[in-house]
């Protein structure tokens, strides 16, 4: 048996199989914004799960499903692929699928009105997703800040919409 377990080994090192020993480094950024709607208007606007392409100015085609848990839509003329993997009445999480060849980074956003008041809501978006195939803190820091400044300029266009 150890020396199977040994072969494996040395197949799999053989073969460049380094992702049976990954590290990730998973990072988590949240972010949120106070919308002077209740959260049934907000998500009316956002929570379309093409809606993006009006609030992130993208293409958005939705490939298969019907706008529940299971339903994929490409960005970008089919470069982003995401698929939605949880859902309510206020809120959608999606994942990317695994592509051959690429750096698997595991990314899920998930994107949520939340009402405050009979009258305010908050949109919260998060995103989850592994930086450990950047060279270093600084690189890691860079795209991190580019993600949020991206995703709080959807944010606000967001807000700008709902509360037009």
């Amino acid at each position: 048996m150890k020396g199977f377990v040994l072969a494996i080994v040395l197949f799999s090192t053989l073969i460049g199989f380094e992702a049976a020993i990954a590290e990730p480094e998973y990072t988590r950024l949240q972010m949120e914004i106070e919308v002077g709607k209740p959260a049934d208007e907000l998500w009316a606007i956002a929570g379309g799960y093409c809606d993006i392409s009006l609030w992130a100015n993208i293409e958005c085609e939705i490939v298969s499903g019907s706008g529940n848990i299971g339903t994929v839509r490409v960005l970008l003329g089919g470069a982003i692929t995401e698929v939605m993997v949880a859902k309510t009445a206020l809120s959608y999480g999606y994942a990317t699928p695994v592509k051959e060849g690429e750096f698997y980074d595991l990314y899920h956003g998930f994107m949520e009105a939340k009402p405050v008041s009979d009258s305010t809501s908050k949109l919260l978006y998060t995103i989850v997703y592994d930086v450990s195939d950047f060279p270093d803190q600084a690189a890691k820091n860079a795209d991190m800040t580019r993600r949020r400044d991206q995703f709080d300029k959807f944010l606000l266009e967001i807000k700008r919409l709902t509360e037009k």
